[in-house]
């Protein structure tokens, strides 16, 4: 059997009238967006400003990546592009492969998500239970030295052997910042009534942080954005080191990243994420993923420049239960990082301090 040419991802159309997106009231698939926001009101006790978490692991799917996948495969369908003999393939560390699979078990489509040897065991079992089919590679690229281009490559593959095969390509599928245009941000400005000063937003495709800029400078808004990017990410040009954190950074720059939307980077260490998810929870009874934490340390950093009165927002993308083998594990933590609980049941200011002095981990 010959194969077929691969389906281009789908391209937004001009325009924002995707409000017709939405599948009909009743479906799970109704349940994604509308997440709540709440003020992490102990976690930043006494800092004289405001910061509001906007609780993104309570889409039914269990991140943000629930937006995106719904808007990208029904623009998909609605174009043509795939039908019910369509196979979706995708390259995810998990999260927007969950997404996807909810979506394509909804609709009846075969889907294969292009995983690597640092997924996690809790998200394979995800992915499984939806139905996926996985692919697993183990090797990274020998020109790169990176998993992602190794999946990548996989998923081209795949797509030319596989009759009838979609791509979505998070990585520049322009429905991927549309979905938090009409979603995220918008949610996010009416529920704080308008006023946001600083919104901080984790960085991998940057579909979140370009969809919710856009959103924002497009109606005028003064706020000012803050990309929060991992240690050892080549997103905004560091240098490359080892990550042990899925869901955060980038081996590339993604097609989707803008600059001229972003105010401020700050970058943050494996470390700086655990810190900060251990304090979410202790603090605020938040479990969220390795991301969150990543954020709520990235406050932290720019606390100096942060003046009093200001709201401040940021974006919690995925649930923590995901993440209960490594940075929820004791043992875990303690074999890459050795002793470190003292550091997130120290004063905030201070464990802080503490754990970006930590040098990155050795034992990867």
């Amino acid at each position: 059997m010959s194969a077929a040419p691969a389906r281009p991802a789908a391209a937004a159309p001009a325009g924002r009238a995707r409000r017709e997106a939405a599948p009909p009231p009743g479906t799970i698939l109704s349940a994604i967006g509308g997440t709540p926001v709440v003020p992490l009101r102990k976690l930043f006790a006494g800092a004289g400003f405001s910061v509001f978490a906007k609780l993104e692991m309570l889409n039914p799917g269990g991140s943000i990546k629930d937006r995106p996948a719904r808007l990208i495969v029904e623009q998909a369908m609605r174009e043509g592009l795939v039908g019910a003999d369509s196979v979706i393939v995708e390259s995810s560390s998990g999260n927007m492969g969950i997404g996807l699979a909810q979506v394509c078990r909804y609709h009846g489509l075969r889907f294969v998500c292009v995983v690597d040897s640092k997924t996690t065991s809790q998200n394979l079992q995800v992915l499984r239970a939806y139905g996926a089919e996985i692919e697993c590679v183990t090797a990274p690229d020998p020109a790169t030295g990176e998993l992602l281009q190794a999946r990548l490559d996989r998923v081209q593959q795949l797509v030319a052997e596989i009759p009838g095969a979609f791509w979505p390509n998070q990585y520049a599928n322009r429905c991927n910042p549309e979905s938090h245009y009409l979603g995220t941000a918008q949610e996010l400005v009416e529920q704080l009534g308008g006023a946001l000063d600083f919104l901080f937003v984790a960085t991998s495709t940057c579909g979140t942080l370009t969809g919710c800029a856009s959103f924002l400078r497009e109606r005028g808004m003064s706020t000012r954005i803050v990309a929060v990017d991992a240690v050892g990410s080549l997103i905004f040009g560091d240098v490359k080191s080892p990550r042990l954190i899925p869901g955060l950074g980038a081996a590339m720059k993604p097609p989707l990243l803008d600059l001229s939307m972003v105010d401020a980077c700050v970058h943050v260490s494996d470390l700086d994420c655990i810190v900060g998810c251990r304090r979410l929870v202790g603090r605020e009874a938040i479990l969220a993923g390795g991301s969150s934490g990543g954020v709520v340390a990235a406050v932290e950093k720019l606390r100096p420049e942060i003046p009093p009165g200001a709201v401040c927002a940021v974006i919690l993308a995925d649930r923590g239960d995901r993440y209960l083998d490594t940075l929820y594990s004791p043992s875990w933590v303690a074999r890459h990082f050795g002793a470190v609980e003292h550091f997130w049941r120290e004063e905030p200011e201070r464990a802080a301090a503490a754990a970006s002095a930590q040098p990155a981990a050795a034992a990867r």
